[in-house]
């Protein structure tokens, strides 16, 4: 019993932590880009590993940018003073969403091409 009510309390934790992304621009964005190119490959002729390949890369992106918002959130729950350590912090965070929006954009690339 006790294990059945620890994973519905992991899921209402769950949806509270994506209630909260859904309130951060940047996630709001990379849904919307996500929808559009989710059609863009419904028009094209690509394997289902490809389109398999390229959603599983493009929720890599959105996973790094909810550890991303979790870092920030961290960061600004210690203090909201300027400090290098803070700023080293987030700006590796956002780095990690940057370089899964490249691994993303050299797939897009090459899945034209294979």
């Amino acid at each position: 019993m006790r294990s059945i009510i620890a994973i519905k309390d992991a899921f209402f934790y769950s949806m509270s932590g994506l209630k909260y992304l859904l309130k951060e621009r940047a996630f709001c964005q990379e849904l919307i880009v996500m929808a559009v190119l989710i059609v863009i490959e419904m028009f094209r002729d690509t394997s289902l590993n490809m389109r398999l390949y390229l959603f599983t890369s493009y929720m890599l992106i959105l996973l790094a940018e909810a550890l991303n918002s979790a870092i920030e959130a961290t960061v600004d729950r210690i203090s909201h003073e300027r400090h290098e350590l803070s700023k080293k912090a987030k700006d590796i965070g956002s780095a990690a969403t940057f370089i899964m929006m490249l691994h993303f954009g050299i797939i897009w690339l090459l899945s034209f091409i294979l």
